[in-house]
């Protein structure tokens, strides 16, 4: 199985959605804590599960349970804590919910693509949340697009 990550700030549309439709990935799986009024008018979520759709024959899903709090968030922004403190944070969250217990396998599989909006997965929870799966089910492959 393979999760690949991507983000939607800093690319176009037509780049965001020509690496969907090429990484081969079936599902979108959408971990951000607001989906309905990021700046990005394609990355609305209902936008977002339309052009999915219609564009790359992709399905598209909201995974709460893969988001991190609005507090951490907000804690980070205004720089209450530094990344490696929101890093743990989330980590320790992910444990909290019983991520691995609440996702389903079959759902993800044969791979899928969590959606946030950084450009780059090494400052964003998608990377924390695709790692973290992968160390808890066997023969899972990671790709940032």
């Amino acid at each position: 199985m393979r999760i690949a990550t991507i983000g939607f700030t800093q690319s176009t549309a037509e780049s965001f959605f020509g690496r969907i439709r090429t990484s081969g990935q079936p599902l979108v799986v959408d971990v951000r804590v607001h989906n309905r009024s990021q700046l990005a008018g394609f990355a609305k979520r209902d936008d977002l599960a339309y052009f999915l759709r219609e564009l790359c024959d992709v399905d598209y899903v909201e995974e709460p349970v893969l988001a991190p709090t609005e507090d951490m968030v907000a804690s980070y922004r205004h720089k209450k804590i530094d990344w490696e403190e929101f890093a743990g944070q989330y980590r320790a969250l992910l444990k909290e919910r019983d991520v691995i217990g609440h996702l389903d396998r079959a759902r993800y599989e044969p791979g899928v693509i969590l959606l946030c909006s950084e450009p780059k997965a090494e400052h964003c929870h998608r990377r924390f949340a695709a790692e973290y799966i992968a160390e808890h089910w066997p023969g899972v492959e990671i790709e940032h697009l």
